[in-house]
């Protein structure tokens, strides 16, 4: 079988070299898979109507013949950038088949002003169907900016799975997340749960 075009979109400041998301980037590419991990325009300073649009760029260019299963993972505040665009219009050429939706902030989070135009997206989960065929969340006990009651909230909102990694935060570099087996596993087959390593 065949391994997915992936798309990997980073949450604020972007995604350091160390960070799972560049090592899950290159495994796929190493194994031979199409890969995708774009630089969204000011990562410091991010604008949601930027970075919509540059999502949707990005979405329209995997392929779209079929032929390979399209899988999306969104880390921090691209999960929040994700519900936005799945609220958004309806377009079935972006349509993917799977999203991870990893550690994204409590969508009422109001602890970053540099995220205040991504907060309160529209938790709509016939929306969040129509942009993708499955939805699934992640989420590490003890992240700061999104805590387990909320993150039960968010997926109870939008019917989809949810994992809990015990210990494991924000799911970014410093928490231990460099290199992560489990989320590689997820994007080669989306039966396998999300697990702290």
């Amino acid at each position: 079988m065949s391994l997915p075009h992936t798309l990997i979109l980073h949450g604020l400041g972007g995604s350091g070299p160390t960070h799972w998301q560049n090592w899950l980037a290159g495994e796929l590419a190493h194994h031979g898979g199409s890969v995708d991990l774009p630089q969204f325009s000011s990562p410091d300073e991010p604008r949601l109507s930027v970075w919509l649009d540059e999502l949707r760029s990005h979405l329209a260019a995997m392929p779209a013949d079929g032929s390979v299963e399209r899988v999306v993972v969104a880390h921090s505040l691209a999960g929040l950038l994700w519900l936005h665009h799945a609220a958004g219009p309806f377009d079935e050429s972006l349509r993917v088949d799977r999203v991870l939706l990893v550690a994204p902030p409590a969508p009422d989070f109001a602890g970053e002003p540099l995220i205040a135009e991504f907060l309160h997206p529209v938790l709509d989960p016939t929306a969040l169907r129509r942009a993708a065929g499955s939805t699934r969340l992640v989420v590490g006990e003890g992240d700061p900016y999104c805590g387990l009651t909320q993150a039960k909230e968010l997926a109870e909102a939008l019917r989809i799975e949810l994992d809990v990694i015990v210990g494991g935060g924000h799911l970014n570099v410093d928490a231990g997340y460099g290199p992560w087996s489990a989320v590689l596993k997820w994007v080669r087959s989306s039966r396998v749960p999300l697990t702290p390593r």
